[in-house]
Protein backbone atom coordinates (compact mmCIF):
# COMPACT_ATOMS: atom_id res chain seq x y z
CA UNK A 1 0.00 0.00 0.00
CA UNK A 2 1.50 2.68 -0.90
CA UNK A 3 1.35 6.49 1.07
CA UNK A 4 -0.06 9.66 -0.72
CA UNK A 5 1.45 13.10 0.31
CA UNK A 6 -1.41 14.06 2.53
CA UNK A 7 -0.87 10.72 4.44
CA UNK A 8 2.93 11.28 4.64
CA UNK A 9 1.97 15.25 5.81
CA UNK A 10 -0.49 13.81 8.26
CA UNK A 11 2.30 12.11 9.85
CA UNK A 12 4.33 14.79 9.93
CA UNK A 13 2.35 17.18 11.18
CA UNK A 14 1.21 15.04 14.59
CA UNK A 15 5.30 13.99 15.24
CA UNK A 16 5.49 17.67 15.65
CA UNK A 17 3.35 17.70 18.75
CA UNK A 18 6.05 15.59 20.16
CA UNK A 19 8.16 18.70 20.06
CA UNK A 20 8.77 21.15 22.85
CA UNK A 21 10.72 24.10 23.04
CA UNK A 22 14.31 24.16 23.60
CA UNK A 23 14.97 20.24 22.38
CA UNK A 24 17.76 19.44 19.76
CA UNK A 25 15.69 17.21 17.19
CA UNK A 26 17.44 14.89 14.63
CA UNK A 27 15.51 13.90 11.66
CA UNK A 28 15.46 10.92 9.63
CA UNK A 29 15.24 10.65 5.82
CA UNK A 30 11.56 10.77 4.15
CA UNK A 31 8.51 11.41 6.02
CA UNK A 32 10.32 12.80 8.85
CA UNK A 33 11.93 15.31 6.97
CA UNK A 34 8.35 17.38 6.31
CA UNK A 35 8.49 17.62 10.15
CA UNK A 36 9.98 21.18 10.75
CA UNK A 37 7.15 22.27 7.81
CA UNK A 38 4.90 21.61 10.70
CA UNK A 39 6.17 23.38 13.62
CA UNK A 40 4.66 26.63 15.35
CA UNK A 41 6.62 29.66 14.55
CA UNK A 42 7.38 30.58 18.29
CA UNK A 43 9.29 27.04 19.35
CA UNK A 44 12.91 27.32 19.37
CA UNK A 45 14.26 24.21 18.08
CA UNK A 46 17.71 22.97 16.96
CA UNK A 47 17.37 20.48 14.43
CA UNK A 48 20.08 18.03 13.94
CA UNK A 49 21.38 16.52 10.79
CA UNK A 50 24.24 13.77 10.65
CA UNK A 51 25.96 15.59 8.24
CA UNK A 52 27.08 18.52 10.41
CA UNK A 53 24.13 20.87 10.39
CA UNK A 54 22.39 21.93 14.14
CA UNK A 55 19.73 24.34 13.16
CA UNK A 56 18.06 23.22 9.96
CA UNK A 57 14.47 25.05 9.43
CA UNK A 58 11.77 24.14 7.02
CA UNK A 59 12.08 23.38 3.34
CA UNK A 60 12.85 25.81 1.04
CA UNK A 61 11.00 27.54 -1.58
CA UNK A 62 11.34 26.01 -5.09
CA UNK A 63 13.64 27.61 -6.78
CA UNK A 64 15.41 29.07 -3.49
CA UNK A 65 17.51 26.04 -2.99
CA UNK A 66 21.17 26.44 -2.31
CA UNK A 67 23.48 24.25 -3.61
CA UNK A 68 25.67 24.18 -0.79
CA UNK A 69 22.81 23.54 1.99
CA UNK A 70 21.41 19.74 2.19
CA UNK A 71 20.06 17.46 4.82
CA UNK A 72 21.63 13.70 5.74
CA UNK A 73 19.84 12.49 2.79
CA UNK A 74 21.01 15.00 0.04
CA UNK A 75 17.72 17.17 0.20
CA UNK A 76 17.66 20.71 -0.22
CA UNK A 77 17.40 22.47 3.46
CA UNK A 78 17.26 25.85 4.93
CA UNK A 79 18.94 27.30 8.35
CA UNK A 80 17.88 29.32 11.08
CA UNK A 81 19.29 32.62 12.60
CA UNK A 82 22.07 30.70 15.02
CA UNK A 83 22.62 27.53 12.86
CA UNK A 84 26.15 25.92 12.82
CA UNK A 85 28.19 23.69 10.76
CA UNK A 86 30.51 20.92 12.13
CA UNK A 87 32.06 17.59 10.57
CA UNK A 88 29.87 14.13 11.12
CA UNK A 89 32.86 13.35 13.23
CA UNK A 90 31.50 16.60 15.67
CA UNK A 91 27.87 15.51 14.87
CA UNK A 92 28.43 11.86 15.50
CA UNK A 93 29.93 13.45 18.77
CA UNK A 94 26.95 14.96 19.79
CA UNK A 95 24.49 11.60 18.89
CA UNK A 96 26.92 9.32 21.20
CA UNK A 97 27.16 11.56 24.02
CA UNK A 98 22.97 11.80 24.59
CA UNK A 99 22.75 15.31 23.26
CA UNK A 100 20.20 14.77 20.99
CA UNK A 101 16.87 14.57 22.94
CA UNK A 102 14.46 13.29 20.12
CA UNK A 103 15.39 11.45 16.71
CA UNK A 104 12.88 10.68 14.32
CA UNK A 105 12.84 7.96 11.94
CA UNK A 106 11.91 5.84 9.08
CA UNK A 107 11.75 2.27 9.58
CA UNK A 108 11.63 -1.04 7.41
CA UNK A 109 9.93 -2.84 10.75
CA UNK A 110 8.98 -2.23 14.27
CA UNK A 111 8.68 -5.28 16.93
CA UNK A 112 5.56 -5.23 19.52
CA UNK A 113 8.64 -4.62 22.11
CA UNK A 114 10.28 -1.47 20.23
CA UNK A 115 12.69 -3.09 18.62
CA UNK A 116 13.71 -1.28 14.94
CA UNK A 117 14.90 -2.47 12.17
CA UNK A 118 15.47 0.21 9.29
CA UNK A 119 17.91 -0.66 7.22
CA UNK A 120 18.75 -3.56 4.94
CA UNK A 121 21.52 -5.47 2.94
CA UNK A 122 23.14 -3.26 0.14
CA UNK A 123 21.81 -4.38 -2.90
CA UNK A 124 18.34 -5.92 -1.67
CA UNK A 125 17.22 -2.47 -1.02
CA UNK A 126 18.20 1.01 -1.21
CA UNK A 127 18.11 2.05 2.94
CA UNK A 128 21.84 1.97 4.46
CA UNK A 129 22.71 1.52 8.21
CA UNK A 130 23.45 5.26 8.32
CA UNK A 131 23.31 7.03 11.52
CA UNK A 132 20.35 5.26 13.13
CA UNK A 133 22.33 2.62 14.84
CA UNK A 134 23.81 5.35 17.02
CA UNK A 135 20.73 7.78 17.25
CA UNK A 136 18.50 4.51 17.97
CA UNK A 137 20.87 3.77 21.03
CA UNK A 138 22.11 7.73 22.33
CA UNK A 139 18.59 9.52 21.53
CA UNK A 140 16.48 10.83 24.84
CA UNK A 141 12.92 9.94 22.84
CA UNK A 142 12.78 7.21 19.35
CA UNK A 143 10.08 8.27 17.49
CA UNK A 144 9.23 6.16 14.14
CA UNK A 145 7.20 7.67 10.91
CA UNK A 146 6.27 5.10 8.46
CA UNK A 147 3.76 3.37 6.38
CA UNK A 148 1.14 0.71 8.66
CA UNK A 149 1.91 -2.02 5.82
CA UNK A 150 4.27 -2.22 2.64
CA UNK A 151 4.06 -2.47 -0.63
CA UNK A 152 2.49 -6.05 -0.73
CA UNK A 153 0.60 -4.92 2.35
CA UNK A 154 2.61 -7.03 4.63
CA UNK A 155 2.27 -5.37 8.37
CA UNK A 156 5.52 -3.39 9.53
CA UNK A 157 4.29 -3.28 13.12
CA UNK A 158 5.24 -7.09 13.80
CA UNK A 159 5.88 -9.17 16.95
CA UNK A 160 9.37 -10.47 15.79
CA UNK A 161 11.48 -8.33 13.53
CA UNK A 162 12.61 -10.62 10.34
CA UNK A 163 14.65 -7.91 9.24
CA UNK A 164 18.10 -7.44 10.70
CA UNK A 165 18.42 -5.18 14.09
CA UNK A 166 19.37 -1.82 14.26
CA UNK A 167 18.56 -1.56 17.68
CA UNK A 168 17.00 -3.23 20.50
CA UNK A 169 13.96 -1.94 22.67
CA UNK A 170 14.37 1.60 21.88
CA UNK A 171 11.54 2.82 19.92
CA UNK A 172 9.26 4.97 21.86
CA UNK A 173 6.71 5.67 19.76
CA UNK A 174 5.24 4.54 15.97
CA UNK A 175 3.16 7.38 14.16
CA UNK A 176 1.81 5.65 10.87
CA UNK A 177 -1.04 7.24 8.06
CA UNK A 178 -3.48 5.02 10.29
CA UNK A 179 -2.71 5.00 14.03
CA UNK A 180 -0.62 5.97 17.01
CA UNK A 181 0.85 3.84 19.03
CA UNK A 182 3.23 4.14 22.59
CA UNK A 183 5.51 1.61 23.13
CA UNK A 184 5.54 0.05 26.97
CA UNK A 185 7.13 -2.59 28.89
CA UNK A 186 4.00 -4.73 28.19
CA UNK A 187 3.99 -4.35 24.67
CA UNK A 188 1.90 -1.89 22.12
CA UNK A 189 -0.60 0.36 22.96
CA UNK A 190 -3.02 2.17 20.31
CA UNK A 191 -3.30 6.39 21.84
CA UNK A 192 -4.46 7.41 18.25
CA UNK A 193 -6.44 6.64 15.51
CA UNK A 194 -6.27 8.67 12.12
CA UNK A 195 -10.10 9.00 10.91
CA UNK A 196 -11.07 7.26 8.62
CA UNK A 197 -9.41 4.07 9.88
CA UNK A 198 -10.60 1.92 12.30
CA UNK A 199 -9.59 0.18 14.98
CA UNK A 200 -10.81 -3.64 13.00
CA UNK A 201 -8.74 -2.04 10.08
CA UNK A 202 -5.56 -1.39 12.03
CA UNK A 203 -6.02 -4.55 13.80
CA UNK A 204 -5.71 -6.35 9.99
CA UNK A 205 -2.84 -4.59 9.43
CA UNK A 206 -0.47 -4.98 12.44
CA UNK A 207 1.31 -8.37 12.99
CA UNK A 208 0.91 -8.35 16.66
CA UNK A 209 -1.37 -7.85 19.54
CA UNK A 210 -2.04 -4.30 21.36
CA UNK A 211 -3.41 -2.69 24.11
CA UNK A 212 -6.06 0.36 23.30
CA UNK A 213 -6.06 3.39 25.57
CA UNK A 214 -9.34 4.17 27.47
CA UNK A 215 -9.99 7.53 26.54
CA UNK A 216 -9.01 6.65 22.70
CA UNK A 217 -8.64 10.01 20.64
CA UNK A 218 -9.94 10.36 17.01
CA UNK A 219 -7.71 12.52 14.63
CA UNK A 220 -9.26 13.78 12.13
Amino acid sequence: MGMGIESRNRIAKRAAEEIKEGMVVNLGIGIPSLVPNYLPKQINVLFHAENGITGMGASPVKGEEDENLCNAGGYPVTVVKGASYCDSAVSFGMIRRGRIDVTILGSLQVSEKGDLANWIVPGKKVPGMGGAMELAQKAKKVIVLMNHTDKRGNAKIVKECSLPLTSAKCVNVIITEMAVFQVSGHGLILTELFSPYTIEEVRMNTGCDFQIIENLEIID
